[in-house]
């Protein structure tokens, strides 16, 4: 099926249509194209269970070799995690090459803090803000979590939040491959603007949980990202889970967070555990 709805038009927004008009759920609650930051006209997209009140909450960052990529596409992220109990946001962030690394850092820096100031209004809990990323945005994700300076404007810290899961994430991808054009433009060409980048690099022991997802037939992002990661987290003594799944490649993987293709990775129930296991609420439950 994953195969024949990637051929509908070659288009991606086609994909991502076709995939969400499969996934829609009952007991959701949407509010799309909130503004989060005026200045640069970025919006972000809320997904909550309608009973919701002091859920965990849950900030997806989208991939798309931080190039390309829509909020809306990830629809079907936002609506799952929401009709299991958990408050999804999912904002956008500016791309090079309209900036570089520092712009989109900062814009989802922004966002989290954002969500955490904005919590309860949410529904959510703001002691209870989950990080989560895909490829591109799972380094992004990553690096807020591990590098304390993007969070620090908003007197934030890595350790306020309630945990991070990566999905087939860029943690350690150093050097650049000289052909790696739109990379070596938004992380630069020498080394020490690249290590900058490195989510492995700011392991200090002063991280929150972390849950690294990543399939072995990843061959978009290599799962050696993964283990380089929780290797040196379990180094640094943090909290750290690694699955590595037989088979599973760099999309299905986040694909099978909708219901088109749940049975093709245990995403779903690995993400909703790990919330679980560090919830306080008591909310994360199926809806109906």
């Amino acid at each position: 099926m994953l195969t024949a709805l990637v051929l509908l038009g070659g288009c991606r927004s086609t994909l991502f249509a076709s995939l969400n008009a499969t996934n829609r759920r009952a007991g959701v609650d949407t509010q799309r194209s909130i503004v989060f930051d005026a200045q640069h006209h970025l919006m972000l997209d809320v997904y909550r269970p309608k009973t919701a009140v002091h859920a965990p909450v849950v900030v997806f960052f989208y991939g798309g070799s931080w190039t390309h990529g829509q909020r809306g596409w990830y629809r079907f992220v936002g609506d799952t995690l929401a009709a299991h109990g958990v408050v999804a946001v999912i904002p956008d962030y500016r791309k090079y090459p309209h900036v570089k690394m520092d712009g989109f850092m900062q814009d989802a820096a922004r966002a989290v803090a954002w969500v955490h100031q904005h919590a309860s209004e949410l529904g959510a809990a703001p002691d209870e803000l989950f990080v989560m990323g895909h490829s591109a945005g799972g380094q992004i994700g990553a690096l807020l979590v591990t590098d304390p300076s993007w969070l620090a404007p908003y007197d934030l810290r890595p350790t306020d939040l309630a945990g991070f899961i990566g999905l087939a994430g860029c943690y350690d991808f150093m050097p650049i491959p000289a052909n790696e054009k739109d990379m070596l433009g938004a992380f630069g060409r020498d080394a020490a603007a690249q290590t900058r980048a490195q989510p492995v690099h700011f392991v200090s022991n002063h991280e929150p949980p972390m849950l690294l997802l990543q399939g072995e037939a990843d061959h978009e992002v290599d799962p050696s990202n993964a283990v380089s990661l929780a290797h040196e987290l379990e180094a640094k003594h943090d909290e750290v889970t690694l699955h590595l799944y037989p088979g599973v490649s760099h999309n299905a993987l986040v694909f099978a967070l909708s219901r088109p293709f749940r049975g093709d990775a245990p995403t779903l129930d690995d993400v909703l555990r790990f919330i679980r296991a560090h919830d306080r609420t008591g909310d994360v439950a199926t809806l109906p």
